[in-house]
C-alpha cells in the first residue's frame, strides 16, 4: 500500500526536511581534510538537537550512528568512525534523515574534501544529482513510477563517461517512498526493469525519496563484514545523491531542499508547489 498524504501531512515531512538540509549544510562545511566521519556524525547530532528533531537512521535495523558516512569507493550505508579521516581528494557521500512530530526526512548528497579532484569524479558527482533532478521533474500527475526510473536511467546513459565505458547504475539499492516511515512502498528503482512493470500512478499525496547511486564502473556492489558498509565490487568511486519530494495538487515540492526545488526544476520547465511554511 502506498501512503497518500493529505497537505497539512506534507507540511509536517516539510519541517523534517528542512531540518536534513539544516544537516546537510553543516556536515559539508565540516568535510574538511583532517576531520574524521565521526566528527561529521557528531555535527549531524548537534543540528538535530537544535531543531528538537529526532535521528530516523540511529538505530534502525541497529544501525549505530546518525548519518552514513560513505567514503570513495563505498557506495551507502558508511559507518562514522574516528578511524576514518578524511583526505584532501576524497569524496563523501552523506545520507541522513530526521523525524519531526512524526514524519521523516530523507537525503543524501556527495561532497569534495579539500581540492585536487580528478575531472572524471566531478563529473561523476554532477551525472548523478542531475539524474535525480531528472527523475524529480518527472514526478507528476498522470505519471507512473517507471517514468521516474526512466528519467534517471535515460539522464545517465546519456552522458558520456571521460575514458570511455559506461556508468554503473548501483542494481542492489534504489529510492522509496516515506512519510510515517523512512522506508516504505514503494521501492523506486534507478532503472527500468520491464519484470517490475509501470507500478503506481502518481497521485497527489504521493510521497517518495529519489535517490540514484552511480559508479564509475560495475553497478554491482557487496556487504563487509559489519552488515552494512556497502561498496563496490571492482573498488570504482561512486556517488549517492537524494532528495525526499511529495506530489501536490500544484506539482512537486522537494521536501529537503531549502527553496523547495524551485531553482533546479525551473531548468526543466516544471513549476514547483508553494512551500507550506514559507
Amino acid at each position: 500500500m502506498v501512503q497518500i498524504k493529505t497537505p497539512e501531512q506534507i507540511a509536517k515531512m516539510r519541517a523534517a526536511g528542512l531540518v536534513v538540509a539544516a544537516i546537510h549544510a553543516a556536515t559539508r562545511e565540516a568535510a574538511v581534510p583532517g576531520a574524521s566521519t565521526k566528527d561529521l556524525d557528531e555535527v549531524a547530532r548537534k543540528v538535530l538537537a537544535e531543531h528538537g528533531a529526532k535521528s530516523n537512521f540511529l538505530g534502525y535495523g541497529g544501525f549505530p550512528a546518525t548519518i552514513c558516512t560513505s567514503v570513495n569507493d563505498v557506495v551507502v550505508h558508511g559507518i562514522p568512525s574516528d578511524d576514518v579521516v578524511l583526505k584532501d581528494g576524497d569524496i563523501i557521500s552523506i545520507d541522513c534523515g530526521a523525524i519531526v512530530d512524526g514524519w521523516h526526512g530523507d537525503a543524501a548528497y556527495t561532497a569534495f574534501v579539500g581540492s585536487g579532484h580528478a575531472p572524471e569524479l566531478v563529473e561523476l558527482s554532477r551525472v548523478t544529482e542531475e539524474s535525480m533532478w531528472a527523475g524529480i521533474a518527472a514526478m507528476k500527475q498522470g505519471n507512473r513510477l517507471v517514468d521516474i526510473s526512466r528519467a534517471v536511467e535515460t539522464y545517465i546513459r546519456r552522458q558520456p563517461k571521460p575514458g570511455g565505458g559506461r556508468y554503473g547504475i548501483i542494481e542492489d539499492y534504489g529510492g522509496h517512498g516515506i512519510g510515517t516511515e523512512m522506508h516504505m512502498d514503494p521501492h523506486l528503482l534507478n532503472y527500468v526493469d520491464r519484470r517490475r512493470g509501470k507500478g503506481p500512478k502518481l497521485v497527489p499525496g504521493f510521497c517518495l525519496a529519489i535517490e540514484p547511486m552511480v559508479s564509475l564502473g560495475t553497478p554491482r556492489t557487496e556487504v563487509l563484514e559489519d552488515d552494512w558498509t556497502v561498496i563496490t565490487t571492482d573498488g570504482t568511486w561512486s556517488s549517492h545523491w537524494e532528495h525526499s519530494v511529495a506530489l501536490t495538487e500544484e506539482g512537486p515540492l522537494v521536501l529537503t531542499a531549502p527553496d523547495g526545488g524551485k531553482a533546479k526544476l525551473a531548468e526543466y520547465g516544471v513549476t514547483t508547489a508553494a512551500d507550506p511554511l514559507a
